[in-house]
C-alpha cells in the first residue's frame, strides 16, 4: 500500500494527538504563568476552575512532572506512527519523518499554543484545568518515580533538588513585579516606595528607624515636679522616658495626656505632684528585633513606644508605631514638623544635610538612590565609603553625588551637604 495513502488515513488519529500535545503545551505554559494572586482571587470569589489550578500548583513539581511526561509520550507516539508508515519509503522515509513530525510537533502543538496561553494565561489556565487535572492524575505516579530517580542520580554530586518557596525569592519577584510596573508607568513613585517599605519590615531590624539616644528627649525624675512639668509640656513629645541617677537607668515613661488628665481634673500642686505616680512602666525591646515582629508586638500589646537596647542592655535609642509606618508611607508629618527635618534645599540646587538625616528619608525626600542596607544616616554612610571619620572641608565623590563635610563635633559628622546626581554628560546637575 502506498505509504501516503496509509499517512493520509492516520491523519485524524495524529491530528487528535498534535492537538492533545498543543493543549497539553498550552496548559504548562498558562499554569506558570497565570497570576498566583489573581488565582487566588477568583477561588475566593468561588470559581472552581480556578481552585483546580491552585490545587494542581500547591505541588508544582508533580503537576509540571505529569504534564512534561504526558506530552513525551503523545509526541513520541505521533512520531512512532509517523515513521513506521513512512518507513516503507526506503532509506528516505525516516529522515522525511523527522522533518514532517519536528514541523508540526515545533510549530502547531509548542509554538502556537504557548504563544496563546501567554497572552491570557489566567483564562488559559481555567478552561484547561479539568483535562489537566486528569492528566495530573493519571501521569503523576510516573512523574514521582521519574523526579526520584533524578534526585537518587543527583544527590551524589550534591545537588539536592527542591521546589518550596523561598520567602526571600516571593519577596524579590513582589519587588521586581513593582519595579517593572513603576518603569512602565503603571505603579506611581509613592506607591512603589509604600509596597518596597511593605516588603523591607521582614528584612529591617528596630535599630535602623529607632531614634538614637543621644536625640531622644528624657526627664531626669530627680528636678523638683515644677521643673519636670514645664519640660514636659515644652519639649513637643507625647511619651517622655524618666530617668533617675543615670540617663541609662529607665525607671518609666511618662504620657503627657496623663500629665494635662491629671492637672485639669484635680488642681494639683505641682510643687506636690509625684510624677512617678503617673508613669507607666517602659518597655524595652532588643536592636535586632525585626520591624515586622516589632509592629504585631505594638498591635498586641496596644503600646506604640518601646525602648531600644543592645545586647548588654545598653539603651541605644526608642522606637515608635510611627517610626515603622513611616516606613511604609513615608513621612508623617504634623504641624510641628519640617518636611525633612534637617535638610534644606539651597539654590544651586545642592543639598545641606544633617547628619543624623536616615538615608531612607533622604531617599525618598529627593527620590535618590543611596544605598540603604549597611548605614542607617547619611553621615554614616560616607564614614562608612571614606573608611575614616573626615574632617571638616573635605569632598569625597560616591554614588554620583559629591559629599562635602561642613561641620564635624568631636567624632561625630554634624552637617554635610551633597551635590545633585549626575547628568548624563558627568556634570552636575544645577537647579534653576
Amino acid at each position: 500500500m502506498n505509504p501516503w495513502a496509509l499517512l493520509l488515513g492516520l491523519a485524524p488519529t495524529l491530528l487528535a494527538l498534535l492537538t492533545a500535545s498543543g493543549l497539553i503545551s498550552a496548559a504548562e505554559t498558562s499554569m506558570t504563568a497565570a497570576s498566583r494572586g489573581r488565582m487566588h482571587q477568583l477561588e475566593r470569589d468561588g470559581d472552581r476552575a480556578a481552585a483546580r489550578v491552585n490545587r494542581m500548583m500547591a505541588d508544582q513539581e508533580n503537576m509540571i512532572g505529569a504534564i512534561l511526561l504526558s506530552n513525551n509520550v503523545i509526541n513520541i507516539l505521533a512520531t512512532a506512527i509517523t515513521t513506521a508508515v513512512l518507513s516503507g519509503m526506503g532509506e528516505y522515509g525516516v529522515a522525511v519523518a523527522t522533518v514532517i513530525m519536528t514541523v508540526l510537533i515545533v510549530v502547531f502543538s509548542e509554538i502556537l499554543p504557548k504563544t496563546l496561553a501567554i497572552t491570557r494565561p489566567e483564562s488559559v489556565a481555567r478552561f484547561l484545568s479539568l483535562p489537566t487535572w486528569w492528566v495530573v492524575r493519571v501521569f503523576g505516579p510516573l512523574a514521582r518515580a521519574a523526579q526520584w530517580i533524578v534526585r537518587q542520580t543527583l544527590r551524589p554530586f550534591g545537588i539536592n533538588l527542591s521546589m518550596e518557596t523561598d520567602v526571600l525569592a516571593a519577596h524579590e519577584e513582589i519587588r521586581g513585579a513593582v519595579e517593572y510596573h513603576h518603569a512602565e508607568g503603571v505603579v506611581e513613585s509613592r506607591d512603589r516606595r509604600m509596597l518596597g517599605g511593605v516588603l523591607d519590615l521582614s528584612e529591617m531590624d528596630v535599630a535602623e528607624v529607632m531614634v538614637h539616644r543621644k536625640l531622644v528627649e528624657m526627664l531626669d525624675v530627680g528636678l523638683p515636679p515644677r521643673e519636670l512639668v514645664r519640660q514636659a509640656l515644652d519639649c513637643g513629645h507625647s511619651r517622655l522616658p524618666l530617668w533617675r541617677d543615670d540617663p541609662e537607668n529607665i525607671v518609666g515613661v511618662l504620657h503627657v495626656r496623663d500629665l494635662v488628665k491629671v492637672m485639669a481634673q484635680t488642681d494639683a500642686n505641682l510643687d506636690t505632684l509625684d510624677v512617678m505616680a503617673l508613669a507607666r512602666k517602659p518597655w524595652f525591646t532588643p536592636e535586632t528585633t525585626k520591624l515586622k515582629d516589632q509592629l504585631n508586638a505594638f498591635l498586641k500589646k496596644r503600646n506604640h513606644f518601646a525602648l531600644v537596647v543592645d545586647e548588654y542592655g545598653g539603651l541605644q535609642g526608642v522606637v515608635a508605631l510611627e517610626d515603622i509606618l513611616e516606613e511604609i508611607v513615608g513621612e508623617i508629618d504634623d504641624e510641628h514638623d519640617a518636611a525633612v527635618e534637617g535638610v534644606k534645599v539651597q539654590p544651586d540646587g545642592w543639598i545641606e544635610t544633617a547628619g543624623t538625616v536616615t538615608v531612607r528619608d533622604l531617599n525618598r525626600a529627593l527620590d535618590w538612590d543611596l544605598p540603604d542596607d549597611q548605614a542607617v544616616t547619611i553621615a554614616g554612610l560616607l564614614i562608612q565609603e571614606a573608611e575614616a571619620i573626615p574632617e571638616e572641608g573635605e569632598t569625597f565623590h560616591f554614588f554620583h553625588h559629591r559629599f562635602e563635610v561642613l561641620r564635624r563635633r568631636r567624632n561625630q559628622i554634624t552637617e554635610l551637604r551633597i551635590s545633585p546626581r549626575l547628568d548624563a554628560d558627568g556634570g552636575w546637575i544645577e537647579s534653576g
